[in-house]
């Protein structure tokens, strides 16, 4: 069994065999120079935000990504489906619950006085459907923040410099002494 040394020098001896890279020195950029570059602008996040949090989408379109417009309303309008037909069917199975405790035939009585649905199965339903309509309105609550969380972390992506500078690029090295592969772990960094 091993030991948590054990587990310590098996990772320092596979990450000693890795290699470091030491670039020269690059100059010191200051948070002024990277405002001033161009393509940045630091609120481009908070307007992307604000545009999604007055008209949904809005945020996604002003990040020139319109193609998500349609899974935001899609999902947003499902959820307000879902939501209105269980209010609907809630408030008829409330309304029939009533009429039944005042003494009076409901929807759900036959003609001949016999029930379709029991007492409890009304309760039962009221509180079903009750849950999905809370169920429904919190997803479409949900899709709303995500909609508006989506246009500010693309906003942010945007932004972001990707080069191939910075990769990550596993190898197999072999050992020059007797020609065993080994395993080991690189990282290079090039500024």
């Amino acid at each position: 069994m091993f030991t948590k040394y054990t587990y310590i020098v098996i990772i320092l001896l596979l990450t000693s065999f890795g290699t470091v890279k030491a670039q020269e020195a690059t100059p010191q950029i200051t948070s002024e120079d990277i405002i001033k570059s161009e393509g940045y602008n630091p609120l481009t996040p908070a307007r992307a935000s604000f545009y999604s949090a007055i008209l949904p989408g809005l945020g996604q379109v002003y990040n020139k990504q319109a193609w998500k417009v349609p899974f935001v309303y899609g999902a947003m309008a499902t959820s307000m489906y879902y939501f209105t037909i269980n209010n609907e069917s809630y408030k008829r199975y409330r309304t029939a619950f009533k009429i039944r405790e005042a003494g009076y035939q409901d929807e759900f009585t036959n003609d001949d006085g016999t029930t379709r649905i029991s007492r409890e199965g009304l309760i039962s339903a009221q509180k079903t459907l009750k849950q999905n309509r809370e169920t429904s309105l919190l997803l479409f609550i949900g899709f709303y923040v995500l909609q508006i969380v989506d246009a500010s972390v693309s906003a942010h992506l945007l932004q972001f410099n990707v080069n191939d500078k910075i990769s990550f690029d596993p190898q197999i090295y072999s050992d020059p002494n007797d020609n065993k592969p080994f395993v080991g772990l690189t990282f290079n960094y090039n500024f």
